[in-house]
């Protein structure tokens, strides 16, 4: 965990977060749905990313824009509902469309009471920066620099942090274009870069955040720093430590699906031995006890609220 602070929103205290430009690395446990969301709190993360690929795998679709914006706001609502105390960076993909459609999407998001959202600039409809069946293309820059500064016009709490992302590594556009994107997304009022990569190593990201650095993209025209800090999400360059991308220039460390994974794989074991054994206590030394349950979803609390509020004298 990163400083400790009290912020008066999600959204403050994400920024707040973002300003830091010195300690520990900033990093954001991936969820899925309200549950995941409380478990990401008790592991103690600084934050929240709302993933627009777990929220699909949930619901057992792809990560391709087949859930709508009210499907996936809905969801991420309901995990910022579970967790009011950690801000939630929301994956909203492309914006659900244009520029007008991501009016609408932070609109929804702040009411939702998110912290922020990442807006990336794949076509639409989007794929999985991972999935390989499908050849992608960007839309062009305009078209991405009037999302972000749509967004950014919208939002009615100055804190509500805008994250770009950009996909130019992804469909192998280069270096060279994920800097001139970068730097477009930034001069467009972004608070932080997104910028993701699928090779098995780190060496184009580090590429990356050096030439950013030394091309002096984070200057204003005065001369003075514009802290405008990277983000990257280490799926495929899983053996790159947080401290080494900090090192290196990310500010921000997104672990995206883990908890997901590791979900499903648990769940597919206790439900094969349980087919196997047919009797539940041949699973019961690898999952969570009934009172872990209880105490993750608030039982101690509904108890008290019971025993405070409700009448204590037997109905007639």
């Amino acid at each position: 965990m990163g400083a400790q602070i009290a912020p008066k929103s999600p959204a403050s205290h994400l920024r707040l977060l973002l300003a830091q430009r010195d300690g520990p690395p900033i990093l954001l446990g991936g969820a899925h749905d309200a549950l995941s969301a409380k478990l990401t709190q008790e592991a103690g993360f600084d934050g929240i990313w709302a993933s627009g690929f777990g929220i699909s795998a949930v619901q057992g679709v792809p990560d391709a824009n087949i859930l709508s914006m009210t499907e996936t706001i809905d969801a991420m609502a309901g995990m910022a509902a579970a967790v009011p105390e950690v801000p939630m960076l929301a994956d909203v993909d492309g914006g659900f469309g244009n520029a007008v459609n991501v009016i609408r999407t932070v609109q929804r998001c702040e009411r939702a009471g998110l912290a922020g959202v990442c807006i990336e600039d794949n076509i639409f409809p989007k794929r999985c920066s991972f999935y390989d069946s499908v050849q992608r293309a960007l839309v062009p820059i305009d078209e991405h620099v009037g999302k972000i500064r749509a967004a950014v016009a919208t939002r009615k709490d100055p804190d509500f942090v805008v994250v770009a992302r950009t996909e130019a590594l992804i469909v192998g556009a280069g270096i060279e274009e994920a800097l001139r994107r970068a730097r477009a997304y930034r001069d467009a009022g972004a608070d932080a870069l997104l910028v993701h990569s699928k090779r098995p190593d780190f060496g184009e990201l580090r590429e990356f955040a050096k030439r950013w650095s030394a091309s002096g993209q984070d200057k204003e025209p005065d001369g003075q720093t514009q802290h405008c800090p990277l983000i990257a999400v280490p799926t495929t360059y899983g053996m790159t430590s947080a401290e080494e991308l900090a090192d290196a220039g990310f500010r921000v460390i997104i672990f995206a699906n883990q908890a997901l994974r590791a979900a499903v794989r648990a769940m597919r074991q206790v439900l094969a031995d349980l087919k196997r054994e047919v009797r539940p206590a041949a699973v019961e030394g690898c999952i969570a006890t009934l009172p872990e349950i209880y105490k993750l979803v608030g039982v101690p609390e509904l108890v008290a609220n019971e025993a405070e509020f409700l009448p204590t004298t037997p109905k007639t």
